[in-house]
């Protein structure tokens, strides 16, 4: 039992860290869920503070993904249960989008579930990556892209043959990303949704704010 429960409670609060939110803190004096959509991501720190800084958030939040997979490998490696990697990278998602160190409020666990992804099964990730990043080249939606990544990959890991714990977990992940943005296909269906390049209301600039 310990051999589950250690390794998902420290990946849910690795991924409880909102680079978002932190950077929005100490270099712009702001909090990045009360601008813009409201989520503290990669997403809408390009649209409030900017494409430097929303790479960074990107990198950083992929990596909790990465880290929380292998404290699940390292910390779960005396016990016979071959799905606490997944469930650690679970947890790691629920804590970016549910993060215990800032009142619960926080993204929609994309850029962690990219690195939970291509941790657990690098091939189907980097097929519908790659889609992804093409379709949101196209469209600049990248609610759309990221819908796509998501609802892709467990097609893959399922044709690919890859072991079924982690098609099960690829699937939950999809349909928690699913969920997660139920708001933003109502947009696109509506043709609302806000595309790339657009500046969200209420973006920082000037005193303690981006430009």
């Amino acid at each position: 039992m310990v051999h589950t429960f250690v390794p998902v409670i420290v990946a849910y609060l690795l991924g409880s860290i909102s680079f978002s939110f932190l950077y929005g803190k100490w270099f712009k004096g702001i909090d990045i869920r009360k601008h813009g959509s409201g989520n503290a991501g990669a997403t809408n720190t390009l649209r409030v503070i900017g494409v430097g800084p929303a790479i960074a958030v990107l990198l950083l939040d992929a990596a909790k993904g990465i880290g929380a997979v292998w404290i699940g490998k390292w910390l779960g490696a005396g016990s016979d249960v071959s799905y606490i990697p997944i469930l650690a990278g679970l947890a790691a998602i629920a804590g970016h989008n549910w993060p215990i160190y800032f009142g619960f409020k926080g993204g929609k666990g994309i850029a962690t579930t990219i690195g939970v992804a291509a941790t657990l099964c690098f091939i189907p990730a980097l097929i519908t990556g790659i889609a992804a990043i093409l379709l949101i080249a196209a469209t600049r939606y990248v609610s759309l892209g990221s819908l796509v990544f998501t609802g892709l990959m467990p097609v893959l890991v399922w044709l690919m043959d890859y072991p079924v714990d982690v098609f099960w977990g690829i699937l939950l992940i999809a349909i928690f990303a699913f969920v997660r943005h139920r708001t933003n296909i109502v947009k696109l269906v509506k043709g609302k949704e806000s595309k790339i390049g657009q500046k969200a209301s209420g973006t920082a600039a000037g005193k303690g704010k981006a430009g």
